[in-house]
Parts: C-alpha cells; sequence; structure tokens
C-alpha cells in the first residue's frame, strides 16, 4: 500500500516521465530546535518517507537527486543556497551571487526590481532546472520564490508535502482524484464570482475578506502540467485576500499539529492581526512570530477544503484539505497572488463554517453553512447559486 502510493506520485499525480530530472527533498532538525520525543520521531519518519521516495523514483526517472538540509524553522522561509543549486543548476546560481541578489533573495528582503532581476537569471538559465520536485521537508516551501521560480519560470512540477506521514496514504491520499479535482474546480468556479467573502464560525470566528482583483485557485493534486503545482494530500480552493481590507475575530482551536487546551483569540483589523490574547502557551508562540516582522501579521490566504477522505484535525496539511472546513493563513502570499513577501506562512483550520459569498452587485449567497455545502455542485452553472 505504501509503495504503491508512492509509485502514483510518480506516475499519476506528478507524470514523471523516463527522461526527467526529479529532485526529492528533506529537512532534518536544526541545532537551533528543541522538540519533544515524540516530535524528534515524527521528524524521522518523515525523512525516512522522503529516503524511500527518492528510492522508488529511481524506476521512473533519468535522476533522481535526493538532497537534505538542517531545518529553516518556519514555513515560507526560503531553502538554503545548496537546494537552489540543486534545482536550478550551479550556473544559476553563480549569476544570482555576482549580481549580489542571492542573500536578499533567500532572506525575503529583496525589493522588486531585485525579484525581477532574479527572475531574468533564472529564466536565462531555466533550461537546468529540474523537471520535478517533491517536497517532503518538514516546513513548508510552498510559499517560496524557490518554489515560485520553479514552477513560474522554469515550468516544473512541484508537489508540496510539508508534515506528511505514512498515515495520509490510506487517507487523503485514497481519494479519487478526478472527482476530487472536479469537485475542487466546481467551488472554485464558484468563489471567482464573488467580489467579498464573510465566514462565520460556531467558535465564535467572524471574518470578512475582499477577493476583488484576486483569483481563487483549485488544488487538485493532478501536477501533469508544466508549472503544475501544489500540496499532496490535495483537496482545497484557496485564494490571497486583498491586503488591508480584512476585518474581524478568529478563535484557533487547533495549532498546525495538536488541538490547544485554551482558545487563543486573534483580533483583526485592516488585514493583519492586531491583538493576540488566550492563556494557551502557543499564545506566545505565535506572538513571538508575528513580532519579527509587521508582515507576518498579514492576512495572507483564505481556503475551502474539498477532501472527502481527509479526517484528521491535528496535522494542517491534511486538516486544511477536509471537506467542509475553511483555513485562515498569516504571512506570505506573494507566491499566489498577494503582495506580501516575508518568510513566515502559517494556516489554521476552522470547523462547521458559514462561508457567505457576496457579488458585485451585493448579492448573498451561502457556499458552506455549518460546513455543509449548501447546494448540489450540479446547480453551479453560470452564475452565482440562486440565494438560500
Amino acid at each position: 500500500m505504501i509503495t504503491t502510493a508512492l509509485r502514483s506520485i510518480y506516475t499519476f499525480n506528478l507524470g514523471v516521465k523516463r527522461h526527467e530530472r526529479v529532485l526529492v527533498f528533506t529537512d532534518t532538525l536544526s541545532a537551533a530546535e528543541t522538540v519533544s520525543e515524540q516530535e524528534h520521531c515524527r521528524r524521522e519518519r518523515l525523512r525516512d518517507i522522503a529516503l524511500l521516495t527518492a528510492e522508488i523514483g529511481k524506476v521512473y526517472a533519468k535522476k533522481i537527486i535526493y538532497k537534505e538540509f538542517p531545518a529553516t524553522g518556519s514555513h515560507g522561509s526560503e531553502p538554503p543556497e545548496e537546494l537552489w543549486a540543486s534545482a536550478f543548476g550551479e550556473r544559476a546560481l553563480d549569476a544570482l551571487r555576482k549580481s549580489e541578489l542571492l542573500d536578499a533573495l533567500i532572506n525575503k528582503t529583496l525589493a522588486v526590481d531585485g525579484l525581477h532581476k532574479a527572475a531574468a537569471i533564472i529564466g536565462k538559465h531555466k533550461k537546468s532546472a529540474v523537471n520535478a520536485v517533491i517536497a517532503l521537508s518538514n516546513y513548508s516551501t510552498s510559499h517560496t520564490q524557490f518554489r515560485n521560480f520553479l514552477t513560474g519560470l522554469c515550468g516544473s512540477r512541484y508537489a508540496s508535502m510539508p508534515l506528511f506521514d505514512f498515515a495520509m496514504i490510506e487517507g487523503p491520499m485514497g481519494t479519487d482524484w478526478k472527482a476530487l479535482s472536479k469537485k475542487t474546480l466546481a467551488i472554485a468556479k464558484m468563489v471567482n464570482k464573488a467580489e467579498t467573502v464573510e465566514v462565520a464560525t460556531p467558535n465564535g470566528s467572524g471574518l470578512t475578506v475582499s477577493k476583488k482583483g484576486r483569483k481563487a485557485l483549485a488544488d487538485t493534486g493532478i501536477l501533469t502540467k508544466s508549472g503544475a503545482f501544489g500540496n499532496l494530500p490535495a483537496g482545497e480552493v484557496f485564494f490571497a485576500p486583498l491586503e488591508g481590507n480584512a476585518q474581524g475575530v478568529l478563535v484557533l482551536e487547533w495549532a498546525p499539529t495538536r488541538q490547544l487546551n485554551k482558545p487563543v483569540t486573534l483580533l483583526i483589523k485592516d488585514g493583519i492581526v492586531q491583538e493576540v490574547s488566550g492563556d494557551d502557551p502557543y499564545a506566545a508562540v505565535l506572538k513571538a512570530k508575528l513580532a519579527e516582522r509587521p508582515d507576518n501579521r498579514n492576512i495572507a490566504e483564505l481556503g475551502i477544503g474539498t477532501n472527502s477522505m481527509a479526517k484528521r484535525p491535528d496535522n494542517i496539511l491534511e486538516s486544511e484539505k477536509i471537506l467542509g472546513t475553511i483555513h485562515v493563513a498569516l504571512g506570505d502570499n506573494s507566491s499566489f497572488g498577494g503582495k506580501i513577501s516575508t518568510p513566515f506562512h502559517q494556516d489554521f483550520v476552522f470547523f462547521r463554517p458559514t462561508v457567505t459569498l457576496v457579488g458585485k452587485d451585493n448579492s448573498r449567497i451561502c457556499l458552506l453553512k455549518n460546513g455543509r455545502l449548501c447546494a448540489p455542485l450540479s446547480e453551479a452553472k453560470g452564475a452565482l447559486w440562486k440565494p438560500s
């Protein structure tokens, strides 16, 4: 079962061809990290999965490049130079160094004109880039320029699998991918006809975000087209809300990998987290992270889960895919339509949401009510659903 699912990543999800080069990587505990024995074991298992995935890939690809590096400590941080070299080639990295762009690029302090220059260099050497990536690091590389340059400039296909574990193989990885794709694309089509999205949950969360000028994307798990990017397991519709507009309150009951002992409340005003309150120790952890950079407070993403096989609430990679949930992320959104670039991107999942889509004409359409679709997807034809 395990090897079958991992083979499927190559043969079905990424559609790897025999002549292609595939980069498989993971991160290891860094000297700066202090973790529990349980967490240490989880991280070792993730490394085992990465090693097994790389070994299996030798049957399907001309070249498998396997890399490990010390963990960056944060989702959304750029990976180290050695991984950039493996992905884009040494010539591209030498050119970035000579242009004095590389350090600022990795630190996410490069201004827009510098990003354009870096993109031009990467584009010039795009033929040296790997054809596909299986990212099995603990900390996500989804929201990085590393990933964005690979998919957007080089046409690489990218499967992002942070926090992955073996239990997901029999859960959300066991979904009917074609049915999931159809469902997810239909929901994305609905969301893209709205200009504002309102969310309310039974635990007291309430958030209004503007979608004006932003496109909702579908994470379907089918990553066979040039430049395709998504999570595995997959199953979400997501977009970058317009910066400076989100208003409301978020009551967190789950951290990324555990249930909180007590809720943590975030006060949202003008698109940023203004205040964090709560007695759970995670409140202090989050406050410290948000204090590192002002942009870490940004409301970066609103997503809707679409995978009926996803069940676990204690692993954000899976929980944000649970059908009928929503998730909200803080920090970076520069790689999927937003304007904020910062080495931090953290999602939080919310259960039993009511989601209302508001059109340009102020029409109000129910998408989810208490975690259930308000209408069959077959009714989603043309305009927004008829108001319930």
